[in-house]
């Protein structure tokens, strides 16, 4: 579940025509895409492109340690979600089974998103007439690895959003995911809406609104260790930025 704000903030921008209403899509200047796995261990990126938006890279792809991938982005505006898959054991065929952030068993995700808990690098690009992108760092949904968002070469203000610290190391033993399950070492921190279920802690219901849903000890915590995060549905860090027209947009893992 992603924050409202953060999806308010990362929707797409489309001109419109005058005449019927029709909506096209601009074309901007290249710009590249690259993951970074800084961790000390293998990592399997999945990409989930938001509805109506191109799947990169087929979704997900391995990636060793201390390496990168670098492949160009959209011409056109494109937003989704970038998140680290970890503990992954192949099975046959196109299979991959995960300890964070599986996707359905798959290596390529295909359009799926990961599941919870996993830090997410959101990302908006080429919106607005000036080439805007914009990006941010989510811990709603819990937390697997650190992970950082680089803009190069852009104009304006364009800030380095991260989430660096490992909080497997401080997770409250309420939300830890160890794997193996049981007597494993922790893995993940979920979030207390994955953790609990509740609506008050999950932002639904009565609650699905910025006056009745509020930050909790489990979003505080995670507050505290990575304050540029969005941390809960209707979190608003103070993020303000403007980068316009990017070269290279970097998600580094483990950073």
């Amino acid at each position: 579940m992603a924050s409202p704000k953060l999806l308010l903030l990362l929707a797409t921008s489309l001109l419109a025509c005058g005449g019927g209403g029709l909506l096209v899509a601009a074309d901007y200047a290249p710009m590249t895409l690259t993951v970074v796995n800084n961790c000390p261990f293998p990592v399997w990126p999945g990409i989930q492109a938001n509805s109506g938006h191109d799947i990169l890279e087929g979704g997900g792809f391995f990636l060793p340690s201390l390496s990168h991938k670098s492949f160009p982005a959209p011409t056109h505006p494109w937003s989704g979600r970038i998140w680290a898959r970890t503990g992954c054991t192949p099975g046959s065929g196109a299979q991959l089974h995960c300890a964070t952030g599986d996707c359905g068993g798959r290596l390529q995700c295909g359009g799926l998103g990961g599941a919870a808990p996993a830090t997410l690098a959101q990302v908006n690009l080429h919106h607005n007439s000036d080439d805007q992108a914009s990006y941010g760092v989510s811990v709603v949904d819990g937390f697997n690895v650190g992970l950082s968002v680089t803009p190069h070469e852009g104009r304006g203000n364009c800030p380095v959003l991260a989430c660096r610290k490992d909080l497997t190391q401080t997770c409250p033993g309420e939300l830890q995911v160890r794997s193996p399950a049981g007597g494993g070492a922790v893995v993940a921190c979920k979030s207390g809406c994955e953790a609990f279920r509740t609506d008050e802690l999950c932002c639904r219901n009565m609650y699905n609104s910025p006056r009745t849903c509020r930050a909790s000890k489990y979003s505080e915590f995670f507050k505290r260790e990575c304050p540029q995060a969005f941390t809960y549905a209707h979190d608003s860090p103070s993020l303000t930025h403007q980068c316009a027209a990017p070269r290279e947009l970097k998600v580094i893992f483990c950073h």
